[in-house]
């Protein structure tokens, strides 16, 4: 994704609302999967997580984990390894927020597009247990 974010706090933000609006686009669609295919609430908002968490934090993850295990012992190696990120001092806070904006991006759509029966309860595997 080729976006101009900032440098720092406020791109971290920004990939974050990003990432937000990519969990209630990934629930939309879960969602619309699962209700067809007749399955529970659960898989439609486990499959919404997985999903939006590699759309949204994906790349950003992957840089990470690759400094983690990647050998950076010479000068070189270490700036060609840092030369691909967009900004490599504020790596982690940006993963954080995008994971939890993915995250809540996917509550915000399970709370906006949840079915909702005639007695106004939600659709849901679990039975009423009220006589």
């Amino acid at each position: 994704m080729n976006l101009p974010l900032h440098y720092g706090v406020l791109g971290a933000l920004e990939a974050g609302l990003i990432a937000l609006l990519i969990g209630v686009l990934c629930f939309w669609v879960w969602n619309a999967v699962c209700h067809r295919a007749n399955a529970a609430m659960g898989h439609a908002i486990g499959w919404a997580c997985v999903s939006a968490v590699i759309l949204g934090a994906g790349v950003d993850l992957w840089n990470m984990f690759y400094l983690g295990i990647s050998r950076l012992e010479s000068p070189l190696y270490a700036r060609l390894a840092l030369k691909g990120i967009h900004d490599p001092d504020g790596l982690g806070a940006r993963v954080v927020l995008e994971v939890a904006g993915a995250l809540a991006g996917v509550v915000i759509g399970w709370q906006w597009f949840r079915k909702k029966l005639a007695d106004g309860t939600t659709r849901s595997g679990a039975e009423k247990t009220d006589p």
